[in-house]
C-alpha cells in the first residue's frame, strides 16, 4: 500500500490541481488540508464558515494556510454569478432563479460550479453526507463526458500488497447488459491508468462459463461479449464465479480455458446490491484498505467519500481526483 499511495502522491505533485472540499468545517477535512498542502499534492479550496474554520485549524495549532482557500457559499462576493450560471444551465428542466438562489448556498452545487467554470479541478465531498448529495449535483451539471454512456464509480481495494479494482459498488442499482458492459470498459481503462499495468477484468456470477442458467447469468454472459466487441484489446472474461476470478488452481477446475487463469485485478459486479455488499465485506474482514467510490466518465472529477473516512482517505482521494483532473 504504501508504494502505491506514495506513487499516487508523486502523480498529483506534478500537477498541483485545486480540488474543492465541501465540507470545510469537518476537523478530519481540516487536518487533511494542512497535510494535502504541506505535502504538495494539490491547492485546496474549502467551503464553509470562515470563522469556524479557522478556529478548527487554531486547534490544530496551524497558522500557514499557504494554498488553502477558504470560501463561504453563504456569504461570497461570487454566489451570484455562480447561481445566474446554474439557473441558465437548469432552467429547461425547470429551476427557477429563486430555486438557483438557495441551492447555491449549498456546498454541494456551489463547490460543483467551481468546477464547471474552471475555477476549480475537481470535488470532494460526502464526509458527513449521503452520497447522492454529492453525485446528483454532479450529473445535473458536470454530466457524463460525451464519449462515455454512463457514469460509474470503482473502489481501490489494496489487500496486503494486492490492488483490485471493484465496480460499480456507488452508483448503478441494477445496470442492463450494455451499461454492464460500458463499466467493465471504463474500469479496466481507470485501472490501466492508475497502475500502469493491464487490467485483468472478470465479470461476476454466480455462474463460470455455463455452470448455472437463468436471466441473471444471461445478463452478465451477454455483458461480457458486449465488453469484447467494443474493445477487444481489454483481456475481459465471463461469466465467472468470484473464487474461480481470484484462486488459480480454482479457476483451472472450473474454467480450463481461462487467459486469466485466476489472477484477475479488476472485478465487476453485477448490480449494486452485490458490489457494495462485498467491498464493505472485504474492507471488514480481510482488513483491506478501499479508496473510493472513485467517479469515472464525468466531464470532470467528482468524487465521494464515506462518512467513516479517515483523514488518510481524504487525502487520498484528493490525490486520486488530481490526477483525474490532469488525464
Amino acid at each position: 500500500m504504501i508504494n502505491f499511495t506514495k506513487k499516487l502522491f508523486t502523480q498529483a505533485k506534478k500537477h498541483q490541481k485545486t480540488i474543492v472540499l465541501t465540507e470545510g468545517e469537518d476537523l478530519r477535512i481540516i487536518e487533511a488540508a494542512h497535510l494535502i498542502t504541506q505535502k504538495k499534492i494539490a491547492k485546496i479550496i474549502l467551503l464553509g464558515n470562515k470563522d469556524i474554520i479557522l478556529n478548527n485549524f487554531k486547534k490544530f495549532n496551524i497558522n500557514n494556510l499557504k494554498n488553502i482557500n477558504i470560501i463561504d457559499p453563504k456569504n461570497c462576493s461570487e454566489s451570484d454569478s455562480l447561481s445566474e450560471r446554474l439557473f441558465e444551465l437548469r432552467k429547461e428542466k425547470g429551476l427557477t432563479k429563486e430555486a438557483a438562489n438557495e441551492l447555491i448556498k449549498s456546498p454541494y452545487y456551489f463547490g460543483t460550479m467551481l468546477v464547471k467554470e474552471g475555477i476549480a479541478d475537481g470535488l470532494i465531498g460526502g464526509a458527513v453526507c449521503p452520497t447522492a448529495d454529492v453525485f446528483k449535483p454532479a450529473l445535473q451539471i458536470i454530466k457524463a463526458s460525451p464519449d462515455q454512456k454512463l457514469v460509474s464509480t470503482f473502489f481501490i481495494m489494496i489487500i496486503k500488497h494486492e490492488i483490485l479494482f471493484f465496480a460499480d459498488c456507488s452508483l448503478n442499482i441494477n445496470p442492463n447488459k450494455e451499461e454492464l458492459a460500458n463499466i467493465a470498459i471504463q474500469t479496466a481503462d481507470s485501472f490501466k491508468s492508475f497502475t500502469n499495468k493491464e487490467a485483468k477484468v472478470s465479470m461476476l456470477s454466480f455462474s463460470t462459463k455455463g455452470s448455472a442458467f437463468g436471466e441473471l447469468v444471461d445478463k452478465v454472459k451477454e455483458a461480457t461479449l458486449i465488453a469484447k466487441k467494443l474493445r477487444p484489446d481489454l483481456l475481459i472474461e465471463g461469466e465467472v464465479q468470484a473464487d474461480a476470478a481470484l484462486i488459480p488452481h480454482v479457476s483451472q477446475q472450473k474454467d480450463s480455458d481461462s487467459q486469466i487463469k485466476g489472477t484477475s485485478n479488476v472485478l465487476i459486479f453485477p448490480d449494486l446490491n452485490s458490489g457494495n455488499i462485498s467491498y464493505k465485506l472485504v474492507q471488514k474482514l480481510a482488513n483491506a484498505k478501499a479508496f473510493g467510490p472513485v467517479t469515472q466518465g464525468l466531464n470532470k472529477p467528482i468524487n465521494d467519500l464515506s462518512r467513516s473516512c479517515s483523514v488518510e482517505d481524504i487525502i487520498i482521494n484528493t490525490a486520486i481526483t488530481a490526477i483525474q483532473a490532469a488525464n
